[in-house]
This record gives C-alpha cells, sequence and structure tokens, in this order.
C-alpha cells in the first residue's frame, strides 16, 4: 500500500480548510492531519505532526503566512509548503516564495488543479505555471541584484561550473518550469535518472528547490524569459 502524503492546512477561515479537507481527503494518497487558524499554531503542528506538505495561506492574524513559512523550512528541511494566495500573486505571496515555499496555489483553484499542485509539490516540481513563473521572475529577479544564492559553493563565481553536460541539461529544462516527467521525455531518459540529477543539480548550485534554481538561471542568464513556454 502507498505511503500517503500527510497534509497540513493552514487558513484563518474554517469554511476554506474544511473545503480544502473535504477535496483533499476524497483522493486515496492525501491525509489531512491537522489544521492551523495562523502561523504561529501552524509551526507547532508542523512540529508536532511532522507532515509532507502544508498548505499555507498568506494573511492571517498574528503571525502571517511569510514569517511561519520561514520558521517552518529552517526548523524542518524535509516539509514542503504551498503557499495559498489570490488571483493577482500579491507582493506577500513572493515573500513566501523568498521564505522558501515550494509553489503557488490560487485560493479559487479547480479541483484538479489543487490536486496536481499538491502531488507536484510533493515529489520536489515546483507548482507554478509558466505565466506564475514569468511574474515571479519579473518580481523578484531585480530585487536579489548580485546576491549569491544561499550556500552556493566557493570560489566558483559562477556555480554552473559544478554541473556536468547533462547536470546542465537538467538545469535548462529546470529553467524552463518543465517538470520530472517531461524532462525525462526532451532527453530521453527514466524520470528516476531525472530525479537524481535534479538532486545533485540543486545541492551543487546551493539552490533550496526547483523555484530557487529557476531564479537562480534566469539571473545568471543561463536562459531568458523567451525560453518560458507560454502556457497558461
Amino acid at each position: 500500500m502507498t505511503t500517503p502524503i500527510r497534509l497540513l492546512l493552514v487558513d484563518d477561515q474554517e469554511l476554506i480548510r474544511l473545503g480544502f479537507r473535504m477535496v483533499l481527503e476524497a483522493e486515496p494518497d492525501f491525509l489531512v492531519v491537522g489544521e492551523a487558524a495562523d502561523g504561529h499554531s501552524a509551526i507547532a503542528q508542523v512540529s508536532a505532526l511532522q507532515p509532507d506538505l502544508v498548505l499555507m495561506d498568506i494573511r492571517m492574524p498574528g503571525l502571517d503566512g511569510i514569517a511561519a513559512t520561514e520558521a517552518i523550512v529552517r526548523d524542518n528541511p524535509l516539509a514542503r509548503v504551498l503557499v495559498l494566495t489570490t488571483f493577482d500573486l500579491d507582493e506577500y505571496a513572493f515573500g513566501a516564495i523568498r521564505a522558501g515555499a515550494s509553489g503557488f496555489l490560487l485560493k479559487d483553484a479547480q479541483r484538479h488543479e489543487m490536486i496536481a499542485a499538491v502531488r507536484a509539490v510533493h515529489r520536489g516540481d515546483a507548482a507554478l505555471a509558466p505565466r506564475i513563473t514569468r511574474m515571479l521572475l519579473e518580481h523578484v529577479t531585480s530585487q536579489l541584484g548580485a546576491t549569491p544564492a544561499p550556500n552556493a559553493a566557493e570560489p566558483f563565481a559562477d556555480p554552473t561550473a559544478l554541473l556536468t553536460d547533462r547536470e546542465r541539461d537538467v538545469f535548462l529544462e529546470i529553467a524552463r518550469g518543465l517538470t520530472n516527467a517531461e524532462i525525462a521525455r526532451a532527453l530521453y531518459v527514466s524520470e528516476s535518472t531525472v530525479k537524481t540529477h535534479v538532486g545533485r543539480v540543486l545541492a551543487k548550485l546551493g539552490a533550496r528547490d526547483r523555484i530557487h534554481a529557476v531564479i537562480l538561471a534566469h539571473r545568471l542568464g543561463v536562459v531568458d524569459d523567451d525560453a518560458l513556454p507560454s502556457g497558461p
């Protein structure tokens, strides 16, 4: 039997948590292990319950989702955070990405979109549509400036110098927003091989996750906006 994906729901509105729980628990491989109504409670629940993934609201009373995400990612490196945001992806949501969240989920997302986003983030893909990736890059790249990637290896000025040719190929496809399955098809290798390469790429670049790898790729000029697919 497949081990279920353990989920924590964080939102200050009880009805939203209830709706999400109903959708998620209808899936045989999802298990909602807890709920929280604010950031302080979310941090405590993650520590106590050790969920695989947190669905995190941003605007909450007390401690907001940005500060909570930063604390959760810092203290629980195996936990992934999927941000709940509005349609226009306000600055709070981008702040959560900088704090370590692994993707966006629009609050008005369709059922299949929510399920796909949870599964994507859990398996290590970034839950970012091409349109959202473009907006993210426009918003944060200018703010990142020349600051090195977190934990980037030294003394290399260009962290991509550490990559093998195949890892560089994988890095380019990550930067274009492709999932592991899509990279496997593009490079004619197995998905498990891609997963191994992705792990090595992130480690060598000092990137926390795929989103930060995408930002790094654009900051280094490895790819530009034209390299992104034009899907919705």
